[in-house]
């Protein structure tokens, strides 16, 4: 597997789906943990966000041949893994947040390093429409272009942009007391 690790994620698919599934392995080492982090922030639970884990890479699986050529891979996946997470939510609406409001306490990874600032942050996103928490999470904590989120749930970028800037000031709003830049 020594040649598939510095492959790009698009030929890695291309390889899986053309029957290698040591590319799929090597897709999902390099995207499961980060896949994992998002699920946990959008679930607020990580056993939750565990098995949408598996939800999402089994659909990568079974949606291998609507994979078109030439798409970029990660905004496709986290497309999946949103949908995973929306489907959860619809299932389970009740378990999303404590009676204070809050998501619930677990251990989450993160890029955070002051535990209360951590918890802080955490009920401030669970306070947001789930539309605006997707998009400050696929964009501040993932990573991802106003561009490739706007692709991964399906609205223009204009969309996305609008959702992210009010769920930012609905959050400074919150956190002015807690952390100021």
């Amino acid at each position: 597997m020594s040649d598939l690790p510095d492959s790009d994620d698009e030929a890695l698919m291309a390889r899986f789906c053309a029957g290698d599934a040591r590319a799929f392995e090597a897709l999902f080492t390099r995207h499961a943990p980060a896949v994992r982090r998002y699920l946990t922030r959008v679930s607020g639970s990580a056993a939750a966000a565990d098995d949408l884990v598996q939800a999402t890479f089994f659909s990568v699986v079974k949606a291998r041949g609507r994979f078109l050529s030439g798409a970029r891979f990660k905004p496709w996946l986290y497309a999946i893994a949103t949908n995973a997470a929306r489907d959860a939510h619809r299932r389970t609406k009740s378990e999303t947040v404590t009676d204070d409001g809050a998501l619930p306490d677990e251990a989450v990874e993160s890029e955070l390093r002051d535990p209360g600032l951590e918890r802080a942050v955490r009920a401030a996103l669970a306070k947001l429409p789930e539309a605006q928490r997707e998009a400050i999470v696929l964009h501040r904590f993932e990573g991802l272009s106003f561009a490739e989120i706007a692709s991964i749930v399906g609205l223009t970028e204009s969309a996305v942009k609008v959702r992210a800037h009010r769920g930012y000031e609905t959050l400074r709003t919150v956190l002015k007391g807690v952390w100021e830049p």
